[in-house]
């Protein structure tokens, strides 16, 4: 595709060109992508994820926040055995007992990181730890060297550092680096301020902090106001070579800075950024898929880069454009970012090689056993439909991956008649290790709700659903249904997936996904 030609330039002299800055990517999917409502994965499903962040290239994975639970320390920690090629990082608050946890936890990474953070704003420090600037900058010290004396790479993150005062911000992170830290953090903890205001804390930083060239300077993004990337690139412009940023904009709230968005961004706009990064762009949309698959959280249609929508042309004027020059249209190759021509790609005669390959192609990686099991699914699958899409494989692989860890009640059977103006009646048989139970039910608004009670009877969990979605995994009648459910029990809320054909039996499975789950917790 030929480049779009630059916008002109009404400057008499030219810019000499700028040398290109290699702009380091650290990933928070795994961490503070999972604290959005609903979000939790499992182990597997973080290896999974974990796995996909390193094969894209990403610098620096945070895996989780170790002091958090035994279940985030064991993730970590497995992240830190198995993967390789990426700086797989623990979050501490500035504290031993957290800082110790991540230090065990990341330690036998090939190259391990220990981010420390801190409050530092006024509002932080009177409300949240009512705390002097003086006994801040003591704790922060002490952190930093705690976690410097377990890992030689450590970040130091001022919580709420865009609304902090400046001088006070200096001196912290002055501070910080003295005590060791290697990257200093500038968070806009609640997505407040501005592209503007972004740009001149950076510069402010980096001639105001006598020290500053010791450490590189990382920005984290909320997305509260919508400018988490417009914000991470003025941090860029700034000087910054981090940045801080999730699979889809993920995250508390209204979210962090997209990945694929501020990575797209500095590689169409290289001529204006004059940066780089490790990214392999070709798997932007299949890690985006993955993410949005495994957290339940769906992409919307219009979403840049990744989106349905986003290569796509309805109006006659574009339509007319794209079959002249592509370029006048689009600003980038949907190529480039892992957008397949087609999405049809395996049938009933294709082999396990094959199948392998797709499944690599869309971000998984299965060992010989899983893939077994797959094959033999989409063998079953093969049969009763005639196209097979990349969202039945995916699919099939995510309902294996839960198979994997998931201990708890299975489904064996289930007989379900319902009609207009009859009572819904659903006999259905569970098994949860050795004891198999079956119940039969007469009861509901039909044929799902009578299913939710045969559920609750047999397994004597009862739960409140907050939240029911069901949408089609691919194209087609016959395409997979998925599921999507959050239920409540005792004050906790639980997310469950189900997949099938059959939209009754897919809510039987996620009802189960949520009820193992609460099982498991007890």
């Amino acid at each position: 595709m030929p480049e779009t030609a630059p916008v002109p330039n009404d400057s008499v002299t030219e810019t000499p060109p700028q040398p290109t800055r290699q702009i380091r990517i650290f990933d928070t999917t795994l961490r503070d992508g999972e604290q959005s409502p609903g979000a939790s994965m499992n182990l597997a499903e973080k290896l999974e994820v974990a796995q996909s962040l390193a094969d894209l290239g990403v610098d620096i994975i945070e895996a989780g926040f170790p002091i958090a639970s035994p279940g985030d320390f064991e993730a970590v920690q497995q992240i830190a055995r198995t993967i390789k090629g990426s700086t797989i990082c623990g979050l501490a608050r500035c504290n031993d007992k957290d800082i110790d946890a991540a230090g065990k936890a990341v330690g036998p990474a090939e190259s391990s990181r220990i981010h420390v953070f801190l409050a530092t704003s006024a509002i932080h420090r009177e409300f949240k730890l009512r705390m002097t600037t003086d006994e801040i900058v003591r704790r922060a010290v002490a952190g930093v060297q705690r976690a410097v004396s377990l890992c030689d790479d450590v970040e130091f993150s001022p919580e709420d550092a865009c609304r902090t005062e400046h001088d006070f911000l200096c001196r912290v992170v002055e501070a910080a680096i003295d005590a060791g830290a290697t990257t200093i953090n500038v968070p806009d903890t609640v997505g407040y301020v501005t592209p503007e205001e972004v740009f001149k804390i950076f510069d402010m930083l980096r001639n105001r902090v006598p020290n500053i060239d010791k450490a590189v300077l990382s920005t984290h993004c909320h997305d509260d106001l919508g400018m988490a990337v417009a914000n991470s690139l003025a941090a860029v412009a700034a000087g910054a070579g981090q940045i801080e940023c999730t699979i889809n904009g993920i995250g508390e709230r209204a979210g962090n800075a997209a990945l694929e968005e501020v990575v797209m961004a500095m590689k169409t706009r290289s001529d204006f950024y004059h940066c780089q990064t490790r990214i392999d762009t070709k798997r932007l949309v299949p890690i985006s898929r993955l993410v949005s698959s495994t957290t339940g959280i769906n992409v919307q249609r219009n979403k840049a880069i990744v989106g349905r929508n986003a290569f796509a042309h309805e109006s006659g004027i574009h339509q007319d454009g794209m079959l002249k020059e592509r370029s006048t249209y689009e600003i980038m190759s949907p190529e480039d970012v892992g957008v397949a021509k087609t999405d049809l790609v395996l049938g009933k005669h294709s082999g396990r090689a094959a199948l392998a390959d797709r499944a690599q192609s869309l971000g998984y990686h299965l060992d010989a056993e899983q893939l077994q099991t797959v094959f033999d699914q989409f063998k079953i699958l093969a049969d009763k439909k005639k196209e097979i899409y990349d969202g039945d494989i995916i699919a099939l692989i995510r309902q294996e991956i839960r198979a994997d860890t998931e201990q708890g009640w299975k489904l064996i059977d289930y007989v379900v008649t319902s009609g207009k103006n009859i009572t819904p009646e659903v006999q259905m048989t569970l098994r949860k290790g050795d004891n198999e139970q079956s119940v039969k039910v007469a009861q509901g608004d039909g044929p799902i709700d009578a299913a939710f009670w045969a559920v609750e009877k047999i397994t004597g969990v009862e739960v409140v659903c907050k939240d029911f979605r069901v949408h089609s995994a691919t194209l087609g009648r016959d395409a997979i249904g998925e599921v999507n459910l959050e239920v409540e029990h005792k004050g906790q809320l639980y997310r469950g997936v189900g997949l099938s054909t059959d939209s009754v039996e897919s809510t039987i499975l996620a009802m189960l996904n949520a009820i193992n789950q609460i099982e498991n917790r007890s």
